[in-house]
């Protein structure tokens, strides 16, 4: 198979960068992609540096630099060397300057800055991490915005840690069957719930996985076919009961559920709050 490289040139992290790459290349079968990652360029030395590293193995350009006299030397470099490149921000902030009628900032970075936003990010991972089974502890579960209540392994904590950082307060409340759901957990008039659900095929697979992965191989309980459907019609009559939004996770990324999530959650936030 032949080896494709790619250059990903960036001012900042990167971050921006690589998930447009990893979305693009997802849209190609039998591709063998060598990326080759070049962060936190800022300076005519930083790109030589890069531009020595794309000579030596040519491949595609992808970029993400603010700085027009930047821009420009590599887009020069990228024409004497006869390769492909195009900066991936570049079109969108000329359209949004046209638009808004003003010039770009120019500066790289921006999206990181240690703002009011950022921290309130971090408070939301804090929070995720401190609030990964709400039956062990439920203190400050009033301030969630969100609240996934699933069976074991429905993708609760990894789907919290998601939207954490995309600003959420989320926490999960594992969903027991046998054990009373807690009920200053249903009291709760601020969260949103959230009921996870998966086929119980596909919850089978995963736990023997994680079992694996202890060290545990014998067949057990957690494993059993009925029980395990069980588990999940018991936890889908309570959704249905406590009338709330439910999610099969069972085809689904982390990312497409979190979207799905994040999109009741504006939905429940532009809704009447009741009052005492």
């Amino acid at each position: 198979m032949k080896k494709y490289h790619l250059h990903l040139i960036s001012d900042s992290t990167g971050g921006t960068l690589n998930s447009v790459v990893k979305a693009c290349l997802a849209q190609f079968d039998s591709v063998q992609a060598e990326q080759n990652f070049w962060p936190l360029v800022r300076t005519q030395k930083q790109l030589l540096t890069a531009i020595e590293g794309i000579r030596k193995n040519p491949g595609l350009v992808l970029y993400t630099l603010v700085d027009e006299g930047l821009e420009k030397a590599l887009a020069k470099h990228c024409e004497t060397m006869g390769l492909r490149g195009i900066s991936i921000l570049h079109p969108v902030i000329q359209l949004m300057s046209g638009f808004f009628g003003q010039e770009s900032r120019a500066e790289p970075g921006l999206q990181h800055q240690l703002n009011e936003e950022y921290f309130a990010r971090m408070d939301a991972v804090d929070y995720a991490l401190h609030h990964d089974d709400g039956l062990k502890n439920d203190r400050d579960l009033a301030h969630a915005d969100v609240i996934l209540v699933g069976v074991s392994r429905t993708s609760k904590t990894p789907t919290c840690v998601y939207l954490a950082n995309r600003g959420v307060k989320a926490a999960n409340v594992p969903y027991v069957p046998g054990i009373p759901f807690p009920e200053k957990v249903l009291d709760l008039k601020k969260p949103m719930f959230v009921g996870l659900t998966a086929a119980p095929e596909r919850l089978i697979d995963i736990r023997r996985n994680r079992l694996a992965q202890l060290g545990e191989i014998r067949e057990t309980d957690y494993l059993d076919a009925e029980r395990v459907q069980d588990e999940v019609k018991q936890a889908r009559r309570f959704y249905s009961k406590q009338g709330w939004p439910v999610i099969d996770v069972t085809r689904r990324s982390i990312e497409e559920t979190a979207a799905e999530i994040l999109a009741l959650l504006d939905e429940h936030r532009s809704q009447p709050k009741e009052t005492a």
